[in-house]
């Protein structure tokens, strides 16, 4: 079968197509046949070796750790209805991108008859993570909320959860065409924080009061900046570092002005929950309430484009791999 490789750590071009042998289910074990890999800035860094979160990878190694498909075969001790069935599933940290992936059968989730296998993606990863961080942030209606890297995957679902909790939205992002993308999907007021004095115009859009909360995605210098005018009584909820580095808030300024920071640590807790979370994402999906927003795709072989596109900042929403 074919599969993209990591050959060393470094930039999007380390990642060659190469053939493998196709996979065999062992006990509690399926095979995928792959129609959709999915993948995150996370993996980006795991590529160049720089993630301070996971281990580094044995090279040469096989990006990818959610694709979705049908099940083609299962090993012992595992349910045969699960043959043939519409999966999302998740591969551990790698073999994700491959034209079949080996998964535990605790690790997979059934695909609802009316989704598509790319949304379902979406939904189930940033999804995911979006309605966990807006739980946790207990948005309440009339509120400000302020969304950095409103236009990436987990930041275009954010906007959408914030308004459908009644909040008024502020969607920060770089660029016009991000920009249009965020106010499109139905956020108050916008700003570039790529421009001069952007943190000015959150204060103007919410009448000089600030914001109640912001879902910091992007880290430093993005999140400090946005920190500064989070109002007294806001909550300031972290869960990403594209800048480079996650944003740190000394606890005594944050008691000084009031404001509850739930740090990116909150993350390793969602694992619990991501199960429900997806399945809360995908109703609110079919009723019409969000949608995810798959702004690019890429075959197999392009799969050094997609890591590109995701790390200069030029993707939209989600990025995919179609098989």
């Amino acid at each position: 079968m074919r599969v993209v490789q990591a050959v060393r750590f470094g930039g999007p071009e380390v990642l060659e197509l190469a053939e493998a042998p196709d996979p065999v289910a062992g006990p509690g074990q399926v095979t995928v046949d792959v129609e959709v890999a999915g993948m995150s800035f996370v993996e980006t860094q795991m590529r160049r070796g720089t993630d301070p979160w996971h281990p580094r990878p044995e090279l040469p190694y096989v990006p990818g750790s959610l694709v979705a498909g049908r099940v083609a075969s299962v090993g012992p001790g595992v349910d045969p209805a699960w043959q043939g069935r519409r999966v999302i599933a998740g591969t551990g940290e790698d073999g994700g991108f491959a034209e079949r992936a080996l998964a535990a059968v605790e690790e997979l989730f059934p695909v609802p008859d009316g989704l598509g296998l790319p949304e379902a993606v979406a939904l189930h990863s940033d999804g995911s993570t979006a309605q966990g961080l807006v739980e946790g942030a207990g948005i309440r209606p009339g509120e400000w909320v302020l969304v950095e890297a409103a236009a990436g995957g987990v930041g275009s679902l954010l906007v959408q959860l914030a308004r459908a909790a009644g909040a008024r939205v502020v969607g920060a992002a770089r660029g016009t065409r991000k920009l249009d993308l965020v106010r499109a999907l139905g956020a108050d007021a916008v700003v570039d924080y790529s421009e001069p004095g952007w943190t000015g115009r959150v204060l103007d859009a919410t009448g000089g009061a600030g914001v109640d909360v912001v879902f910091d995605g992007v880290g430093e210098p993005i999140g400090p900046a946005a920190f500064e005018v989070t109002a007294r009584g806001g909550r300031f909820s972290v869960h990403g570092a594209a800048g480079g580095r996650a944003t740190v808030i000394d606890p005594a300024e944050a008691r000084r002005r009031g404001v509850e920071v739930i740090g990116i640590e909150q993350l390793f807790g969602f694992g619990a929950h991501a199960v429900r979370w997806a399945e809360r994402m995908m109703a609110q999906a079919e009723a019409g309430v969000v949608r995810p927003v798959i702004g690019q795709t890429f075959p197999l072989e392009r799969a050094a484009d997609a890591h590109a596109a995701i790390e200069d900042r030029t993707a939209l929403g989600k990025t995919l791999l179609l098989l």
